[in-house]
């Protein structure tokens, strides 16, 4: 088949129905109430940086000529304009929701969130106190000279524009920018009254104290509307890693703030000669002005506080233990017999904490290898491998510093490293280490033994708390032989190729992964009953949806748990009859990567840190690793099967992309990461 013949939807449509999902989790009922409001800061937040990343490479594939679009498969400017049509619908969406539902249930909860105009006198003495002592210094207005260049709007900050006016005597009229802090709090909680709770915001409490901020001047009018500029946030840097490259990286960093402008969020209350300003002074293209609401920035709402009941927010859910390990007794000891699975958010991240505290201070272990991509604020993680060099370990660590976003982070936990005497590698020049694996080395009667924990998350414990993910211990040689073949690469700045058990990236996977689906192919063709499972957050690449059809066409039962971008078009004659997708937006960020093979009988099953798109296949190191442990294999299944079953949470992918709920034939309502969790909770007491 051809590239043009089979049905693919445009990756960036495809995210936009992904976000679509998460705005279903704000509209839903059942969910809590200040929980909807966080499903509101996703979607803002996810929205964000879609236009600075995917929306800013389509504008500069735009530029293209006919030939150079027709070999990409599609025009840009269509799907720009598309992406726009979309993006206002889904604003007006989240508009309606935020103002007309949301803001009501919170008002029948007794909770207020005022503007500028809703003060009485004393919530009113209130703020203007709370805005001379705590706000007032940090706000140093830009006075708009006609005559002179605009000022440079920072990447995602907020900011009033703000016209002054003199309606008596001779009338005049000036132009300001006030730019709001990124470290001030943005909610306020007022004093409450007769059991009533008031909040706001702190671009209403700035224009309530707008007269506070140009008492210089002598102008009766002020009016203020807040703009948020999006840029482009690709980053241009030198591939070559060299000791140059952390100091490429921060100047890279710098330019990213200076992007070409890719949205304007405006208040659409803003008079449209203001806005004509703005357009002409930002020179904004038509497909980049985006009609706001009252609020921007609106990923700040995670941090909404509840001033109600406890019961307007998940009830938090303790982190379950995991039979057969225990805190207080050694690890290593526990994988000589047998494999360890970790479920995330459900069991607790302190195991592999543990795992690597343990390695940090055992004299036998003399070697840590691992990769890092993403890492929290305050990482015990990095801790553990600091303490492990002191302890006189050789700490050998990979620290992807190209890592979206999280650069200036991986930048100063590398130094840290380094500091420390840990052996800290940049990463590889042409390919990111996107891979989650750690290999310890341990000299158990003279000879080196080695333990390894693979896993589909970052080694993380602040994402590990709300991501979905696996991660498995395991001393079987089949993986640690591999895996010492592969840091033995990484430590060289190469990747390498020919691994027995492990599906690498970017040399391998694609070839591999060919070879399983072909094998699948072939069992159908015999007569025999043949099927797929996978589970992923994103699938999009043109081969593998190519390879799925086929095996679809050849009898092959598929069955897709798909989060996020979905290119492949379930339930097309000819195409893909024998595939259905499901998508399971929840509490928890589905995160994992599963891909199961029925093998005649043989159930193979593998976990890794890949999806199926492109960049997975031929520009990152990835790692799939078989999951060889029988019972830790059925416990995977086990899970899997819930979240195919899923009739509360899943939505069904389809061509029309409605993102309808699925509905099944159970009796029972299951909710997948309930059940899981319940699951867990019996199976590991």
């Amino acid at each position: 088949m051809t590239k043009k013949k089979i049905p693919f939807l445009n990756r960036e449509i495809s995210w936009l129905y992904f976000n679509e999902r998460v705005l279903q989790e704000a509209a839903d009922e059942t969910v809590p109430l200040i929980e909807r409001i966080k499903f509101l800061s996703i979607f803002s937040s996810n929205l964000e940086e879609f236009y600075r990343v995917r929306v800013a490479t389509m504008s500069r594939l735009s530029d293209l000529n006919d030939k150079a679009k027709e070999l990409l498969g599609f025009n840009p400017k269509k799907v720009l304009n598309e992406i726009k049509n979309i993006v206002i619908k889904q604003e007006r969406k989240f508009e309606q929701l935020f103002q007309a539902t949301l803001i009501n249930e919170l008002a029948q909860n007794r909770i207020f969130i005022l503007n500028d105009t809703q003060l009485n006198v004393a919530r009113g003495a209130f703020v203007k106190e709370h805005f001379r002592d705590k706000i007032l210094s940090n706000l140093v207005p830009i006075m708009i000279d006609p005559e002179k260049s605009f000022p440079e709007l920072k990447d995602r900050n907020l900011y009033f524009f703000v016209r002054l006016r003199k309606t008596s005597g001779k009338k005049t009229e000036k132009f300001a920018l006030i730019e709001l802090p990124n470290d001030l709090p943005r909610f306020l909680v007022l004093p409450e009254t007769n059991g009533l709770k008031f909040i706001i915001l702190a671009e209403d409490i700035i224009k309530y104290c707008l007269d506070d901020i140009f008492y210089v001047f002598t102008y009766d009018e002020m009016d203020a509307y807040t703009i948020q500029l999006t840029r482009d946030a690709e980053l241009d840097i030198d591939k070559n890693i060299s000791e140059k490259f952390i100091d490429e990286l921060k100047a890279s960093l710098d330019k990213r703030k200076k992007g070409k402008p890719m949205r304007l969020l405006y208040d659409t209350q803003m008079p449209f000669d203001m806005l004509g300003i703005l357009i002409s002074k930002l020179k904004i293209e038509a497909e980049s002005l985006i009609p706001g609401n009252r609020y921007h920035r609106f990923g700040d709402f995670i941090r909404f506080p509840n001033v109600g009941d406890k019961s307007l927010e998940y009830a938090p859910q303790v982190p379950l233990k995991v039979v057969g390990l225990h805190r207080t007794q050694s690890i290593f000891n526990k994988l000589k017999e047998r494999d360890y699975l970790i479920n995330l958010p459900y069991q607790s991240y302190d195991y592999i904490i543990l795992f690597l505290r343990e390695a940090a201070i055992d004299p036998q272990v003399t070697a840590i290898n691992i990769t890092l991509y993403r890492l929290a604020e305050n990482s015990r993680v990095i801790n553990a491998l600091i303490n492990a060099a002191k302890n006189g370990k050789k700490v050998n660590c990979l620290v992807e510093l190209k890592a979206r976003f999280d650069e200036q982070a991986n930048i100063y936990w590398t130094s840290k490293l380094e500091e420390e005497g840990v052996q800290v590698n940049y990463g590889l020049t042409d390919y990111k280490v996107h891979s989650k694996i750690c290999l310890v080395t341990r000299m158990e009667k003279g000879r080196a033994v080695y333990y390894a924990n693979l896993a589909t998350g970052n080694f993380n414990e602040k994402t590990a708390r709300l991501y979905g993910d696996h991660s498995i211990f395991t001393a079987k040689k089949e993986i640690t032989t591999d895996l010492i073949k592969l840091f033995a690469a990484l430590n060289k700045k190469t990747v390498a190729s020919g691994f027995k058990h492990l599906i690498v990236s970017p040399i391998e996977s694609r070839s591999k992964f060919y070879k399983l689906i072909d094998r699948e192919i072939r069992i159908a063709k015999s007569g025999k009953s043949a099927y797929l499972i996978f589970k992923v957050n994103s699938l999009a690449d043109e081969g593998i949806v190519s390879k799925l059809y086929d095996a679809s066409n050849a009898g092959v039962k598929i069955r897709l748990i798909v989060r996020g971008i979905c290119c492949l078009v379930p339930g097309i004659k000819g195409f893909s009859e024998n595939i259905t997708v499901i998508s399971i937006v929840d509490k928890f960020l589905e995160h994992a990567r599963v891909f199961i093979f029925g093998n005649n009988g043989k159930e193979e099953m593998f976990l890794s840190s890949a999806d199926l798109m492109s960049r997975n296949f031929e520009h990152r190191v990835e790692v799939g690793f078989p999951v060889l442990d029988k019972e830790v294999r059925q416990e995977i299944r086990d899970i899997i099967e819930f979240q195919l079953q899923d009739n509360v949470k899943a939505r069904d992918i389809n061509r029309l992309n409605t993102n309808k709920y699925h509905k099944n034939r159970l009796v029972t309502k299951v909710r997948a990461q309930v059940q899981t969790y319940n699951y867990l909770k019996n199976k590991h007491h």
